[in-house]
């Protein structure tokens, strides 16, 4: 079997969704965030080297071409002797290293395009007669006028050298003259602050928290209306009310349980003292016919009516253990299944019927004992009577497995479920010596339910019927 990474409960679900939506959310977010904040570091960055090119390239224009060789030469020449992206500050005792300036950043790569933002900026600042062509600086690197980065991108060059992209930017003058300049950027990315990365875990705990009790408080009240809908009709004594707690619907399934409870016992006690009343009833006039039988001079006709008496007088037993169900006075027990075995088996035998058994239980099994004898004899004394002898095979694992096996005619596929019903006999069972009431299975399936297993018919490969009494191990 498969496991699945998907929760089975409803509490388990309803978390895994919250908890996944959460972090959806938050994901999406701090995407937005980075976003922006890089969308806000590109158009800071483009408009600070748009405005230094456009100040230069405008100061050029005017100039011959001598002029405006030593002025190049002028400007080359005052660049600073560090790279243009390293930036010093002198003013203030304690001045900042680019390691501590980027500590506590982190970054979250996005793709810009840094290109095509230059450009459009540097074709609006210049105007259309200048031809600016942009792109990655190719090895060696051509000279070219460096421009120092901004500010908010010069400590993350600083950090990372190695990763520092390079741009030269050639524009062209209407006299076919060029300039380059050179411009270094940090990768695609915005540097988000490391706090915020914090900020947002708390955030989620505290959400899975809240979601946490939410969810419990909303599975919990269901968890206890199936427990109650469970333990119903496995004790003659009433369960005790549910507790009407929770949002409105699960008070209103609660309320309705309760009301649904309270009806099905008065139900059935109800019908119970109707049954107990008649029974006492039919027991009275019973035992005066069978005096007078008894006063018969006439054997045959004696031991005629003796045995419509004695029909009568099981039928009459057998309702009232039927609608009496598994009520045999005591609470559920463990019951050593093996052992219960092992005595229907003795007691069949001291009767002369062939009885065996195969298969052990592993531990065990919680319920109401005499019940569960008084379904296991039904069922081989089915057995018995239409197949001369019966076999039990024990399983135990996830469930508790107890089948019952004839090797009688079997029965037709079509009543395999009609036996099921009370006073209900095949055609070919309905005389008095082998047909009986017509209850035992049904009894027998009775307390299988009670017990929250089942009770199935099968006809078996090789011959026969087989009886398959499961009951789930309690978790």
């Amino acid at each position: 079997m498969l496991l699945s990474p998907w929760p089975q409960s409803l509490f388990g679900r309803l978390l895994a969704a919250s908890v996944a939506a959460v972090l959806i959310a938050q994901a999406v977010a701090l995407l937005l965030i980075a976003q922006e904040r890089e969308h806000f570091m590109l158009q800071g960055s483009v408009r600070e080297w748009v405005r230094r090119i456009a100040e230069t390239t405008l100061m050029l224009a005017p100039l011959n071409a001598a002029q405006r060789a030593d002025a190049l030469a002028q400007l080359v020449a005052s660049q600073p002797a560090h790279p243009p992206h390293v930036m010093h500050h002198s003013a203030g005792p304690h001045p900042m290293s680019a390691h501590e300036l980027g500590r506590g950043f982190l970054r979250l790569p996005l793709l810009t395009d840094f290109e095509s933002a230059l450009r459009e900026q540097l074709r609006a600042a210049l105007g259309p007669s200048y031809g600016i062509e942009i792109g990655a600086t190719r090895e060696p690197a051509p000279p070219a006028v460096a421009l120092p980065a901004p500010f908010f991108e010069a400590h993350e060059l600083a950090l990372h050298p190695a990763s520092a992209q390079r741009y030269d930017v050639t524009v062209r003058f209407g006299d076919g003259a060029t300039v380059t300049y050179r411009v270094m950027r940090t990768p695609g990315g915005a540097p988000l602050p490391r706090n915020l990365f914090l900020n947002l875990t708390l955030l989620v705990l505290l959400l899975v928290i809240v979601l946490y009790i939410a969810a419990r408080n909303i599975t919990r009240p269901l968890s206890d209306l199936a427990r109650a809908a469970d333990s119903m009709g496995r004790d003659a004594r009433p369960p005790p009310q549910l507790a009407e707690r929770g949002a409105r619907e699960l008070r209103d399934a609660a309320r309705a349980f309760n009301t649904m409870q309270d009806r099905l016992h008065r139900y059935l006690d109800s019908r119970t003292r109707v049954l107990a009343a008649m029974s006492h009833d039919l027991k009275t006039p019973l035992t005066r016919l069978r005096l007078q039988v008894e006063a018969l001079e006439n054997p045959p006709m004696q031991a005629r009516i003796g045995r419509e008496l004695d029909e009568m007088e099981s039928m009459v037993r057998e309702a009232l253990s039927l609608f009496r169900g598994l009520d045999d006075g005591g609470p559920p027990t463990a019951i050593d299944i093996d052992e219960l075995a092992a005595q229907i088996r003795d007691e069949f035998a001291d009767m002369g019927a062939s009885v065996t058994i195969s298969g052990h239980a592993l531990r065990p099994f919680t319920g109401k004992p005499q019940a569960l004898k008084r379904c296991l004899t039904n069922l081989i004394a089915n057995a018995i009577k239409f197949g001369t002898r019966a076999e039990i095979h024990i399983e135990d694992g996830a469930d508790l497995l107890i089948r019952v096996r004839d090797w009688g005619p079997g029965i037709p596929e079509e009543e395999l479920e009609r036996v099921f019903e009370p006073f209900y006999r095949l055609e070919s069972s309905r005389n008095r010596d082998s047909g009986g009431t017509g209850l035992g299975l049904s009894i027998a399936r009775d307390i299988a339910q009670a017990h929250g297993g089942s009770l199935h018919l099968a006809n078996a490969a090789g011959g026969g019927l087989a009886a398959t009494l499961r009951l789930p191990r309690r978790r």
